[in-house]
């Protein structure tokens, strides 16, 4: 016996009327879909209290918080100390950290005292982590300064030529939508953000005395140096369901890049890898990867998200999904540009909206 698929069941709750009558029959009859059914109910109960959707519901927050919600265990295995663990752990530092980390993987060199790029994002491969790493990385504002300038919030904007117009990319137009999605779309728009990170010998030296560590001898000329993180502008188109919540996210954005001042790229990333604090399998990854600066680690907590790689249009594509299948996601990058569909959906769906975008 064939059963609905989890995104079916979903749709049962989220969007009834776009459920087949077939499929709407089978689940009035099967104990075991009822009871899947019901587990449903219960993750879009936890997903409603994210959302805290009402008339004015600001849909970028709504979606942060919608995938904090949706990337944590299922609601039937969950104890009340873990339900905000990774939510938390977004808003954390150790965010920023793991962002210059994405940097630290790629290599390259740059001239004393003058920016040079040493990154530029040609692809994103996923670093897969264990949320028990996750919450160990150290927070980066313990070995230096974390400045953050631009406008990386999104706003919105009338319609997908103003969204085109303020933020100079062409707005993926998707050819089909996922069933149960319907309507038109909210376009966002957010612009330039950069990220940049000096270290100090001095604050980082207390940051290990306080864990009980001894930091390593910085290289000459480290103190001081710094590394900046630039990505977007960016655009997103947000299809929300009937009760207010994303059903689908189309997103858009000048791919990161990253320059160094100082001192040698390879100095930089060599020395933060050994840091106290970082664990050893973190560190490894992300010294696994290419040295040329063109891939871009994407961070997954790999206890709660599964990964895979697809072909999108000729390019090598990362695709997500909660292992509750609550929510999916792929991400890709074509001529310096990242794009990503993501939504409470199958994998298979949000792939189909990728291939299918013009």
């Amino acid at each position: 016996m064939r059963h609905p698929t989890d995104g079916v069941l979903r749709r049962l709750i989220d969007e009834p009327a776009g459920v087949a009558e077939t499929d709407r029959r089978h689940v009035a009859d099967c104990p075991h879909c009822l009871a899947a059914l019901a587990s449903a109910r219960e993750d879009a109960a936890v997903v409603g209290a994210a959302l805290s959707a009402d008339a004015d519901v600001d849909v970028p927050a709504a979606w942060a918080r919608l995938s904090a919600a949706t990337a944590a265990p299922p609601v039937r295995d969950r104890i009340p100390a873990r339900r905000g663990r990774f939510a938390d752990l977004v808003r954390r530092p150790a965010a920023a950290a793991l962002a210059v980390g994405v940097v630290l993987a790629g290599a390259g060199t740059a001239a004393a005292n003058d920016w040079l790029p040493i990154f530029r994002t040609e692809e994103v491969a996923a670093v897969g982590l264990r949320s028990a790493d996750l919450v160990a990385l150290p927070d980066l504002e313990a070995y230096g300064d974390v400045e953050l300038t631009g406008d990386g919030d999104l706003r919105p904007v009338p319609d997908a030529e103003t969204a085109a117009a303020e933020s100079g990319l062409d707005v993926p137009e998707v050819d089909e939508l996922p069933a149960g999605v319907t309507g038109e779309p909210v376009y966002q728009v957010g612009g330039q953000l950069t990220a940049t990170f000096t270290f100090s010998a001095e604050r980082a030296a207390r940051a290990a005395a306080e864990a009980g560590e001894t930091l390593p001898t910085p290289p000459p000329g480290l103190d001081g140096s710094s590394v900046r993180l630039v990505a977007g502008p960016g655009v997103a188109q947000v299809w929300t369901t009937s009760t207010g919540a994303p059903g689908l996210v189309v997103g858009r954005a000048i791919a990161p890049t990253a320059f160094s001042s100082g001192i040698p790229f390879e100095t930089v990333r060599d020395y933060l890898l050994s840091l106290p604090g970082l664990p050893d399998d973190v560190a490894a990854q992300l010294r696994a990867f290419t040295a040329d600066g063109s891939t871009l680690p994407l961070p997954v907590p790999s206890d709660y998200v599964s990964t895979s790689t697809e072909d999108v249009d000729g390019e090598r594509a990362t695709v997500l999904a909660t292992r509750d299948r609550t929510l999916a996601a792929v991400v890709w990058v074509a001529d310096g540009e990242l794009t990503v569909v993501a939504g409470p959906l199958d994998s298979d769906e949000v792939l189909a909206v990728a291939r299918g975008l013009r």
